[in-house]
């Protein structure tokens, strides 16, 4: 006989019920929920009931009795009294070496018309803290870019935090194509934030020439949402993480950390915080180094990043500007007066350092580096007066030694965005230029 009795008594009634909440106001960028129990950074379903969809949302603020939510999407069709669903797993992305050669939104779907992605091992949390400091590997080990003026006077270690700062149109974006061409690493992983959707396809047909091999593309366009173009940045280092952790050398590069911090400001000032420095507010100089810490190298493998930071009015001390330096182990310059002279890449190597550079060449090497920043010194302090013609050669032995040698480091610091150069072969070029 069925002993009814215990079989109801052993039903979970928490498991029966699926808790939800429900809409209480809808703002143009945030909604305001009640009814569920949740934590700052969960992230939940918003369901419509009209139209029959559900988006992703992140609860950004709690209140005593209701919450606000950022959606990932767009809020058109919801209306009071819709459903909210808390999604207990949390925000993840799938991983694996089915991600290679694909390009993938800030969810990890893919947007490159190539069908589903397989071979795909395990979820990996997109919110993650960064590495304890006494768990981070030392960077000893250099990493060619392929770049012959960063190679030689910029020089890369793997691990190292390296933002490239240019104004509008000064060429980012074709130095980033050089790097992910040249680059040894084994594994690269592109961050387009914030860019617009034209320049996705261009910059894998121009700059990659259409090669993406051992390369994930993760693409949050300007016509997403703010939570969509804040979290492409954060799926981009969970995809390199996954990668460093298999024991890869990863190569990171991110376009660009400005339109990331402008998603966040859009995010914060929707809901409440002030505006401190230049329209940002606190959550944006808190969120930078949140990502950026997350590179480096471990005892399994490393992730070498570059950041390009838009600078404002060619201003390089704009508050997104000036807290990157802040974090990062080295800084490469783009100036609008190299480009407008033809000469690319359009590196200030004068304004541009690299802070590890001294322990990842060797003593010939870096010796040269101080000569030739040296000369490049010289040339500046007195280009004035060479060009109004009130210094005559004869005047000043060093200097004049050094402007014999003007021509030849050009030519050597120019480079067509097609070359590529070994290590080796960027040393040998360098110490020839040296040591005429």
């Amino acid at each position: 006989m069925v002993d009814l009795e215990n079989i109801i008594n052993s039903i979970d009634i928490d498991n029966l019920i699926t808790p939800f909440g429900r809409i209480k106001y809808i703002s143009t960028t945030t909604i305001t929920a009640t009814g569920l129990d949740v934590a700052v950074g969960d992230i939940v379903k918003i369901e419509s009931e009209q139209h029959l969809y559900t988006v992703l949302g992140m609860v950004a603020t709690i209140g005593s009795e209701e919450f606000t939510i950022v959606p990932f999407s767009f809020i058109e069709g919801f209306r009071i009294h819709d459903k909210v669903y808390l999604k207990k797993e949390g925000l993840s992305v799938k991983c694996g070496y089915g991600l290679l050669g694909r390009v993938i939104n800030s969810l990890g779907e893919p947007i490159d018309n190539k069908g589903k992605i397989n071979d795909l091992e395990e979820n990996s949390s997109i919110n993650k803290t960064p590495m304890r400091a006494l768990d981070r590997g030392i960077i000893d080990q250099r990493l060619s870019t392929g770049v012959k003026a960063i190679d030689a006077m910029l020089t890369t270690g793997k691990g190292q935090k390296v933002g490239i700062f240019a104004g509008s149109g000064v060429g980012k974006s074709t130095l980033m194509g050089m790097i992910v061409k040249g680059s040894e690493a084994q594994i690269k992983v592109i961050a387009l934030i914030g860019e617009r959707g034209r320049e996705i396809p261009e910059f894998i047909h121009y700059n990659l020439n259409n090669d993406l091999e051992n390369t994930i593309m993760v693409v949050a366009t300007s016509d997403e949402s703010a939570l969509m173009r804040k979290y492409g940045a954060f799926t981009a280092m969970a995809v390199a993480e996954f990668f460093r952790d298999k024991g890869h050398d990863v190569l990171l590069i991110m376009d660009s950390v400005t339109r990331f911090a402008m998603a966040q400001r859009e995010i914060g000032l929707s809901t409440g915080e002030p505006p401190v420095s230049r329209g940002y507010p606190p959550s944006v100089f808190a969120l930078l180094p949140q990502l950026m810490e997350r590179a480096g190298n471990n005892d399994k493998g490393s992730i070498t990043a570059f950041f390009t930071v838009l600078i404002d009015g060619d201003d390089l001390n704009d508050p997104i500007s000036d807290q990157s330096r802040s974090i990062l182990d080295g800084h490469i310059v783009l100036t609008r007066e190299l480009t407008e002279q033809g000469f690319y890449p359009p590196i200030d190597l004068l304004k541009s350092a690299s802070r590890v550079m001294d322990k990842v060449v060797d003593d010939e090497h870096y010796n040269g580096f101080l000569k030739l920043k040296r000369v490049l010194s010289l040339i500046k302090e007195n280009e004035v007066l060479i060009r109004v013609g009130a210094y005559k050669p004869g005047m000043d032995a060093e200097l004049d030694a050094a402007l014999a040698k003007k021509e030849k480091i050009r030519n050597f610091l120019v480079q067509n965005t097609n070359d590529n150069f070994t290590f080796d072969e960027v040393k040998k070029q360098f110490m020839e230029v040296i040591n005429d």
